[in-house]
């Protein structure tokens, strides 16, 4: 999955998770602080993205930078869906 790809859908399991359009949205966009996201929202969306793109995320590899905008979390999935491909 291309990494514009993963950028559109973090666009839309954000905005189904904050219940809100989300038309401004790139991978310069900070997630918690543009979008001033809680805890239980962020899991939210973790589930959302396990689910939908059939990601197993790894706990111990959330490192803070993991989430300072959306380009880095979408480095981050593309990364962790490689893994799986290569894994099959």
């Amino acid at each position: 999955m291309e990494r514009s790809e993963i950028i559109e859908h973090l666009r839309i399991s954000l905005s189904v998770v904050l219940n809100r359009e989300l038309p401004e949205f790139s991978a310069e966009t900070q997630i918690l602080e543009d979008l001033e996201i809680d805890s239980i929202r962020f899991i939210e969306l973790i589930m959302s993205l396990e689910d939908t793109l059939q990601l197993d995320v790894d706990p111990e590899s959330l490192e803070p930078e993991v989430f300072q905008s959306a380009g880095s979390l979408a480095d981050y999935i593309q990364t962790r869906l490689q893994q799986v491909d290569v894994a099959r």
